[in-house]
């Protein structure tokens, strides 16, 4: 919801509750269902295996990530950090194509939800990229214009270097959308950025550098095929022309690296398999790995 839609929401409200203030006995009431409607419908739904739980600090690096809050849009959902002014991780699911990818926005929205409202104009001249976390061609090809859109928001933006946003992980996420998703059917994707125990910020901005970035792609299992998994981490510095191979990792890297731990509510066994696991080849990620961007 927009910040003037809510304002137009919130007015009405008010001058009940000052005509009528017995209706104030209903705002708790309305807040508990709310909760409840949030954190154990709407925001399961958008996820693999229960919602990623952020260590407030992560033992491998000590980076602190502060104060930081869920939020769910049409297409994606994200834990976003006050501190860093980044997302932590961004989850959606890729599922057939159904819609044609609109028209980019001119320029990026501040997410009237965040308190920090970290601006476009934060990253001008800054020498990075606004890289996406969920991927404006994903999202509109799977959910729409109005999902589209909600992908330009600064909350699910980190800065990137141009080299790597622009080629290696632009790469990753043709692969993603085309290959891999016509090749496996539907599967999750969860990504972010990872950082050192003290990042730098963005020229002019208090907004933190990550020093790489990680995307975790699994599919569940079914009656024909058990469940698989495929991670990756790209550094800042990573070679444009390197294969995708070469970013290869395990889940159980990647929760090191961030303190996150992802898909807790599988079963602890299998959930160790799984995530300490390395197969590409379950994936037939070597047919497309050294292909070039097509843009």
């Amino acid at each position: 919801m927009k910040q003037s839609a809510l304002k137009q929401l919130v007015r009405p409200l008010i001058h009940l509750l000052i005509k009528r203030p017995k209706f104030l006995i209903l705002i708790p009431l309305l807040g508990g269902l709310w909760y409840g409607y949030e954190v154990f419908v709407a925001r399961p739904a958008m996820t693999y295996m229960g919602v990623p739980q952020v260590n407030a600090t992560p033992p491998q690096t000590g980076i602190m990530t502060g104060f930081s809050h869920i939020l769910r849009n049409q297409g994606y959902m994200l834990e976003y950090s006050e501190s860093l002014e980044n997302p932590l991780w961004v989850t959606y699911k890729v599922t057939k194509a159904k819609y044609k990818s609109g028209k980019r926005p001119s320029g990026f929205t501040s997410d009237w939800r965040s308190y920090q409202q970290v601006k476009h104009d934060d990253y001008t001249g800054s020498g990075y990229d606004r890289g996406h976390m969920a991927p404006n061609y994903v999202i509109a090809s799977r959910y729409g214009s109005t999902a589209q859109k909600e992908t330009f928001l600064m909350t699910n933006i980190t800065p990137q270097r141009p080299k790597l946003n622009q080629k290696s992980w632009q790469r990753l996420e043709e692969v993603i959308a085309n290959d891999l998703s016509e090749q496996n059917g539907d599967f999750w994707v969860t990504t972010g950025p990872i950082f050192d125990a003290q990042p730098k910020t963005l020229k002019n901005s208090s907004v933190k550098i990550p020093k790489a970035f990680y995307k975790i792609l699994i599919k569940p299992s079914t009656p024909q095929t058990p469940a698989k998994a495929l991670a990756f981490i790209f550094p800042q510095n990573a070679k444009s022309t390197a294969s995708l191979m070469t970013f290869v990792t395990s889940i159980d890297e990647v929760e090191r690296l961030t303190g996150i731990d992802f898909f807790a509510d599988l079963e602890d066994d299998f959930e160790e398999r799984l995530e300490s696991s390395q197969t590409p080849e379950a994936w037939r990620l070597q047919e497309v790995a050294n292909r070039p961007s097509r843009y």
